[in-house]
């Protein structure tokens, strides 16, 4: 044979192989695509519906309000501390492999959540939920952009991941409702546990290894120094209030946060490859997006987790209406993106994510005026929970393209990071915040009503009984003195716990309205490149 036919033929041979190996490649990224949609989904449906679900496991388990707000800030706390460090090790050992056992921890810890029979034990297993959830949802963004590299294909498949993780967001509250309605709580988990293995199988199928080969040695440092930092933080405000807030022991858990704080400061500015680069906020675009993050978490995504108490305990609905009350709050997020990325091309992201903010606080000021209208149930503050998650969902896109388009291709990976430790950084510090909000103005009206002087029990604590009607409980044990002192019938305590429990929420629904707005403002001031103030 010649050369000439020798190069044909391997010409012929390459054609051939490449026939065959086309539809595998494509079934295999089908396959992957399909493995990153269930990964989000679970990822999604685990933030919406597990508060749906917080009022009943209360009474189930027993707990108290704090342990209401460690359910769900152990998973963002958790998810917080490892999502800088998932990416560092997924590029060291190969993003499938830490992405299949991201997925495969997340399975068992869904599994023993289910099998919690006290609040003490879902904490413990939310803790490695949070872990392995943060780990997932970090591997999926990575194995998207290396399967899908370029061209139509990556922008439907990201397309794809957006939509499937805004489903699981929106519909989320519905979904919890209905689980609780239909067979039990521990469902809300254990439906994860067949999801899991759906997702374990697809992933071992079609996703593609990879990994970086100039990948960057992991910060433990930085990593231990942050997650101290934010976890002291948040107990010094869930809490303090009961040992005091200028008690030694919560001084002392205050200042061991400042030094933690200060040292990741110190780490992150003296290392040569940094997870977390401060230079990024001299960025103007970037600052100004990151305070649409922070805005979104002082107000919309905290709120999310208290608001099911109020429309199951303080407007009486039950759990599959107050799923269906839920999506006026849900489901304006999964509508609005389209149309915020749009609005971001004909007026930049400079102008709509601060408009974006201030529509949320408009929607929360709506709110608190229908919560003030008296008892006409959930349709009083729909209109502002629609208002609020439009707002959102015109804001949510604009900051994540913002705060990696303002930096160079290959710092963009680090500034997805950033915006996204934001995110579950400032929404576990205001779920404390808003937490030890609602117990204060719900003490503060039941001291109203019922603190006469003279005729109250000096030995029990406002802020226990407090804490019991916060969680929703309008007849706790703590209100028997009470009833005694100043014969007070159980029919009567019931509605003045219930007063006060709108009362506690209708002040929530203001400082949301009010954080959010100030932080539009500071936003605009940013953006604009204006000292605040000036």
């Amino acid at each position: 044979m010649q050369a000439s036919e020798i190069e044909q033929q391997a010409v012929k041979d390459t054609v051939k192989v490449t026939e065959t190996s086309a539809p595998l490649h494509t079934q295999r990224n089908t396959l992957a695509l399909i493995a990153v949609c269930l990964a989000a989904m679970m990822f999604a449906l685990e933030i919406s519906s597990v508060p749906v679900i917080l009022p009943t496991l209360e009474v189930v388990l027993h707990g108290d309000f704090k342990q209401i707000q460690w359910i769900m800030n152990a998973y963002t706390i958790a998810c917080t501390t490892v999502l800088m460090a998932t990416g560092t090790l997924a590029d060291r050992f190969g993003r499938k492999r830490i992405f299949i056992g991201a997925i495969l921890l997340f399975g068992i810890a869904s599994l023993l959540c289910g099998l919690a029979w006290n609040s003490a034990m879902l904490i413990a297993s939310r803790v490695l939920q949070g872990a392995s959830g943060g780990a997932m949802l970090i591997c999926l963004v990575a194995v998207l952009s290396h399967q899908f590299p370029q061209g139509a294909q990556r922008a439907r498949a990201f397309s794809a991941w957006g939509i499937v993780l805004g489903i699981g967001l929106g519909f989320g509250p519905l979904v919890g409702g209905a689980i609780v309605a239909l067979a039990n709580w521990k469902w809300v988990f254990w439906i994860h546990v067949g999801l899991a293995v759906a997702t374990l199988a697809l992933a071992v199928a079609g996703v593609q290894e990879s990994r970086d080969p100039q990948a960057r040695r992991l910060d433990v440092w930085g990593m231990a120094t942050l997650s101290a930092a934010i976890f002291g933080f948040v107990w010094f405000i869930t809490q303090g209030a009961d040992s005091g807030f200028t008690s030694a022991s919560s001084l002392a858990v205050l200042a061991a946060s400042a030094v933690s704080l200060a040292l990741f400061y110190a780490i992150e500015t003296r290392i040569a490859h940094p997870m977390f680069d401060f230079s990024v906020f001299k960025v103007r675009n970037f600052s100004g997006a990151l305070l649409g993050s922070v805005g979104m978490n002082f107000s919309f995504w905290a709120f999310i987790i208290y608001l099911p108490i109020y429309f199951q305990r303080a407007l009486g609905e039950g759990p599959v209406a107050a799923g269906l009350s839920l999506l006026a709050y849900t489901l304006p997020t999964l509508v609005f993106p389209p149309i915020g990325e749009r609005l971001a091309l004909r007026y930049r992201p400079a102008m709509l994510i601060p408009a974006g903010l201030l529509t949320i606080g408009l929607g929360f000021f709506l709110m608190w005026v229908g919560s003030r209208t008296g008892h006409t149930g959930a349709l009083a503050v729909l209109p502002g929970c629609l208002l609020a998650g439009a707002g959102l969902g015109l804001t949510n896109t604009p900051v994540t393209n913002t705060t990696t388009g303002s930096v160079s291709a290959d710092r963009a990976g680090m500034a997805s990071g950033i915006d996204m430790s934001a995110r579950m950084i400032t929404l576990a510090i205001n779920i404390a915040l808003m937490g030890f909000l609602l117990v204060e103005g719900v003490s503060l009206k039941l001291q109203a009503e019922l603190g006469a002087p003279g005729t109250y029990p000096t030995d029990v604590s406002w802020n226990a009984l407090a804490s019991r009607v916060a969680a929703g409980d309008l007849m706790p044990a703590e209100a028997g003195p009470f009833m005694n002192a100043t014969a007070t019938s159980a029919a009567q305590f019931e509605a003045i716990s219930r007063n006060a429990l709108i009362h506690g929420f209708g002040g929530l629904m203001l400082y949301g309205a009010i954080a959010v707005t100030l932080l539009a403002v500071a936003s605009f001031c940013i953006f604009r490149g204006r000292r605040i103030g000036s």
